[in-house]
């Protein structure tokens, strides 16, 4: 028995790894860049969440819920495994697939002097906030903008475009590496993942205990669960979804404030806030859904769509900072 789940893991991580793959090269042949974006962060999870779900069905959990009426202690445990799950594995390949997915160049050996400033200047604002040396990386694209992601803070990825190479000074640059570096020093990704997967837990079990008592209360179904149960599920995960990204998303707002000011200690507050006014000159676009949250900058919004904003507006960032450099 133990041979056979580690050969049917071994199987399912080969269906991961050939579902990435084949999405990047449809990416690469055929679509733009914002539709790459998407469709990858869109296979890449949907792989994900096959793979758990086959998985859970394999170990007969789902069959079992569904047969016996609703057990909330083996749910919660399912919708845990679930949630957590999903947003861990994203986790932990996210340092392998934006470097596929976004052509990232790790920087092993400087080839000049561009490169040679870049790596110093992380090793040296690392060293300063107390983690490990990050792998540092470029990757070709206009806009300007960078990001930072990894495993855990000791582990991370800093990467910075070419348009922000070409379209910042040097100490608008380093600002933004000191923000890229205070992410990694804060621990945002494993923070991010943490809440993601609390959200989605939530979202998973609640959903499921709304369709149970809509499809037994208000549909008297008797045996197992009728139509009523999926499709009020799938309403309710959709509502709760929304809300959750809400959550999620004003989380990630205020780790932004936060970066801000671990990159005004980094690199200088004036820089840091130089830079800020520099990108809201310039109007980057934001990163990928799975990057977006750990960028220098993201898109604008307002009204509904400002509360599943990843980033406050930069105008709020360099208030925040001028504000907190009166005090």
């Amino acid at each position: 028995m133990y041979l056979k789940n580690v050969h049917l893991a071994s199987i399912w991580c080969h269906v991961v790894r050939e579902i990435v793959r084949t999405v990047h090269l449809v990416n690469e042949y055929f679509l733009g860049i914002a539709m790459k974006r998407i469709l990858l962060f869109l296979g890449t999870n949907l792989a994900i969440v096959l793979v758990l779900s086959v998985t859970m069905r394999l170990l007969g959990v789902e069959p079992y819920l569904n047969a016996n009426g609703l057990n909330l202690g083996s749910l919660l445990i399912f919708a845990a495994v679930m949630g957590f799950g999903g947003s861990f594995i994203s986790l932990a390949i996210s340092k392998w697939s934006v470097k596929k997915s976004m052509g990232v160049q790790v920087i092993e050996t400087p080839s000049n002097s561009t490169e040679f400033w870049l790596v110093e200047t992380i090793r040296k604002y690392a060293t300063e906030a107390g983690i490990e040396m990050p792998e540092v990386g470029i990757y070709q694209a206009p806009e300007v903008n960078a990001f930072a992601t990894g495993m855990s803070k000791n582990s991370s990825l800093i990467a910075v475009s070419t348009g922000l190479l070409q379209q910042m000074s040097r100490a608008e640059v380093e600002a933004v590496l000191g923000h890229e570096v205070a992410h990694a020093a804060n621990g945002d990704m494993v923070t991010l993942a943490l809440i993601q997967g609390v959200v989605n837990t939530f979202v998973m079990f609640l959903s499921r205990v709304i369709g149970h008592l809509v499809d037994k209360v208000v549909f008297k179904t008797e045996r197992g669960h009728g139509p009523a149960f999926f499709i009020t599920m799938i309403i309710a995960e959709l509502v709760l979804g929304i809300l959750a990204s809400i959550i999620v998303m004003w989380f990630s707002r205020q780790r932004e404030f936060r970066a801000d000011r671990g990159g005004a200690r980094l690199a200088g507050r004036q820089n840091m806030i130089a830079a800020l006014q520099r990108l809201n000159a310039l109007h980057p676009q934001p990163l990928p859904d799975r990057m977006a949250a750990f960028g220098i900058a993201g898109g604008g919004g307002s009204g509904f769509k400002r509360l599943l904003m990843t980033h406050p507006p930069l105008e709020e960032r360099i208030a925040a900072l001028k504000a907190s450099q009166e005090r």
